[in-house]
């Protein structure tokens, strides 16, 4: 799972500490990231690789997170980077992309950076928002409302009946991989409801003896997922298709 970093430690408290030359800066451009022009592994650019980028947190320089004692930053603005030696990539090169610990960093860098892009002025009033110097939190100097980064609960299912495994395909998507049954909670349902209402509007089936297995984050979509195993609930498997959200199920 893409958390599992062991023998890595991923340290989220907000620690707004100064960067050094060993840093790893995070730019992004919409869902493009900044990294180092290398085949084999993944590589985010240093503040030593950019002697150009002052290092020091401002309202355009963040402290993200730390990795074990590495310390990862996000860049507002565009830094200058030679592109012989750099390359905006798609994010979804964070999905399978060694090494796994720099893949989490980077997905979960895209998650701070999408919140931050998303919330620059309040919802309320309009005023700019402003960076809280203790947490990481956002507030409006005006009316004083305070933003914390978005995180959606959402729910991956394993159908099952008897020996069989209920399997799907995206509608409307390039990937062609399976995927299991999943969606996000509404208001006012607990995550069991959000299973057995997902599976029914997605596939037209009820399931029973619901067995919660595991969370997992899952920042491409700024989600927490509770993957859940189930039971096909009677003998009837012919399936309803939402054609809107899936392109096949069996």
């Amino acid at each position: 799972m893409i958390q599992d970093i062991t023998p890595h430690t991923y340290h989220n408290e907000y620690r707004p500490v100064q960067p050094e030359a060993e840093s790893l800066l995070l730019y992004f451009e919409g869902d493009l990231v900044l990294v180092k022009r290398r085949k084999d592994r993944l590589c985010f650019p240093s503040f030593s690789d950019l002697p150009d980028l002052a290092p020091k947190l401002s309202e355009e320089l963040l402290y993200l997170f730390s990795i074990d004692e590495q310390t990862f930053y996000l860049a507002r603005r565009r830094p200058s980077f030679d592109e012989a030696l750099f390359e905006m990539k798609s994010i979804r090169i964070f999905r399978d992309t060694p090494p796994e610990w720099l893949s989490f960093a980077g997905i979960t860098a895209h998650q701070l950076y999408h919140w931050y892009d998303s919330h620059r002025f309040c919802g309320k009033c309009g005023h700019p928002l402003v960076h809280s110097l203790k947490e990481r939190m956002l507030q409006c100097p005006d009316c004083g409302i305070m933003e914390y980064p978005k995180i959606s609960p959402a729910v991956i299912v394993g159908i099952m009946h008897g020996e069989r495994l209920l399997m799907s395909k995206y509608a409307g998507r390039s990937t062609t991989h399976y995927a299991l049954i999943a969606g996000f909670a509404e208001i006012g349902e607990t995550i069991e409801e959000t299973v057995r209402r997902e599976v029914y509007e997605e596939v037209g089936l009820r399931v029973k003896n619901l067995r919660y297995y595991k969370s997992q984050p899952w920042s491409f979509s700024d989600t927490l997922l509770f993957g859940f195993f189930a039971e096909l609930d009677g003998e009837d498997d012919s399936i309803t298709l939402d054609t809107r959200e899936l392109a096949t199920a069996d």
